[in-house]
């Protein structure tokens, strides 16, 4: 019954052609408004939480080397030392803590860079093809080096802008140059677009090749990424316990070895753990860093022990703030969709009295020959959603392009998701039926006799 009221309903619809259209027309800006709106809402709290993502109280730093130098009464070291210890072993490890999204190992030196006739003696660090993922950097020029190139210790080198303007002149693009960097050739891939004043002024390149330059197998340095801001304290006392396990610092061989060596004090960050063997490395997130940088100890020994609550209060204040702009944009969003899916329903049981008009002897017929009251009810029910789901696949279409033309000709993130799309789907299923049902109703309960009387 459903197929053949279905086949009635195409045919139907087929008659006026131009007057279906236009009725569908109210559906389908209705259905294309809510696709649009809810792409780029969710494209917009996507972009807002990346940014304060990338704010900097994300970052975690974890250091080679560790001793004091003062400050022991404070728990504040004041200095540190250079460790063979921090391998890409344990960058491997410390990333699968939960809640790490990316983390890049690195090899820092300095030294001259030559391009032709110009040098310059800058901070040369190598790192990870993630590197761009964990500080949100993007490309002037070129593009970072890959994970093939990392893994095959290519000779290749991604500039600051500030170093490209030292060596090649400003704003030139000199992606396929060649520099020289400690007596050995490098392909230049990229210039980084930053305005941080250190990453403007460096050379990057893959870890392991530095590593061979240097002849070392260790890291100086890991840079992690965490999922959450305030989850960055919690992260950081994983990746103490871990390390302090990979090398073996509560052992009682590493204790001898401290008391041979005669380093002392009480290292920070504190492990926590009671031994007496210091950490061989620290590990600082980057609010830490601001905000114990030139502090006195006393005063950044009250900060550290401060550090969960002023993660937390980030996370709740991050938290806070995304769940008021999503629920404005749920507001819009439904203020938007509730008008313009109401003014196409309203179209749709407007054409469907008119079609039940235009068809009372028809109906009459079909009564005379045996059709039941709930047969015209199902058939015009099955019409209505039929205009319906046909405005609504117009509208998701329409959605769609109107979302890629926004992100092209505004450069505005755009997100459609598929639960929206299903969404409109049931959406215009269920404006078909709310405002379909009067007009079939209407039809089923006409009187056979006047029904096939009406000229």
């Amino acid at each position: 019954m459903l197929r053949t009221s279905f086949r009635i309903a195409v045919k139907a619809l087929n008659r006026h052609k131009l007057r279906t259209a236009l009725t569908m027309l109210g559906m389908t800006i209705g259905v294309a408004a809510v696709i649009t709106m809810v792409a780029l809402g969710s494209g917009a709290q996507e972009t807002v939480s990346d940014d304060i993502q990338s704010a900097g109280t994300a970052l975690i730093n974890v250091r080679a080397g560790n001793y004091t130098r003062g400050g022991e009464e404070s728990n504040i070291g004041s200095g540190l030392g250079a460790a063979a210890t921090l391998t890409p072993g344990d960058a491997d490890a410390i990333a699968r803590i939960p809640g790490i999204r990316s983390y890049v190992p690195g090899v820092k030196m300095r030294g001259w860079v030559n391009a032709g006739n110009q040098k310059a003696y800058v901070s040369i660090l190598g790192t990870a093809a993630a590197f761009t993922q964990v500080y949100s950097l993007t490309l002037q020029h070129g593009k970072f080096f890959k994970l093939g190139d990392v893994t095959s210790a290519s000779q290749v080198v991604v500039l600051g802008p500030g170093l490209r303007d030292r060596l090649f002149g400003p704003d030139e693009n000199p992606v396929g140059q060649i520099v020289q960097i400690h007596n050995q050739t490098f392909r230049v891939v990229g210039v980084l677009n930053t305005s941080d004043e250190e990453q403007m002024e460096s050379a990057y390149m893959p870890f392991p090749c530095l590593q061979k330059i240097l002849g070392i197998t260790y890291v100086h340095i890991v840079m992690i990424y965490a999922t959450q801001a305030g989850e960055t304290t919690r992260i950081a006392d994983d990746i103490k316990t871990l390390l302090r396990k990979r090398h073996r610092l509560d052992t009682s061989q590493a204790l001898e070895r401290v008391k041979r060596t005669g380093l002392g004090g009480d290292q920070m960050p504190h492990s926590g753990t009671g031994s007496m063997v210091p950490d061989d490395f620290t590990v600082k997130t980057q609010a830490v860093e601001a905000l114990t940088k030139g502090l006195y100890t006393s005063v950044a020994a009250f900060v550290l022990a401060n550090m969960p609550k002023v993660d937390q209060a980030n996370l709740t204040e991050m938290a806070g703030t995304l769940n008021r702009a999503g629920s404005t944009m749920t507001a819009l969003l439904a203020a938007i969709a509730t008008i313009s899916l109401v003014v196409g329903g309203i179209g749709i049981m407007n054409i469907m009295l008119v079609s039940v008009t235009e068809r009372t002897r028809e109906i009459g017929i079909r009564r005379a020959v045996g059709a039941r009251a709930k047969d015209v009810l199902l058939q015009f029910l099955v019409e209505a959603v039929t205009l319906g789901l046909c405005g609504g696949a117009a509208g998701i279409l329409l959605g769609f392009i109107a979302s890629f033309a926004v992100t092209e000709l505004l450069e505005w993130p755009a997100s459609v998701s598929l639960s929206a799309v299903a969404l409109s789907v049931g959406i215009s299923a269920a404006v078909g039926i709310f405002f379909g049902f009067y007009p079939a109703r209407r039809a089923s309960h006409l009187d056979p006799i006047n029904a096939l009387r009406h000229e």
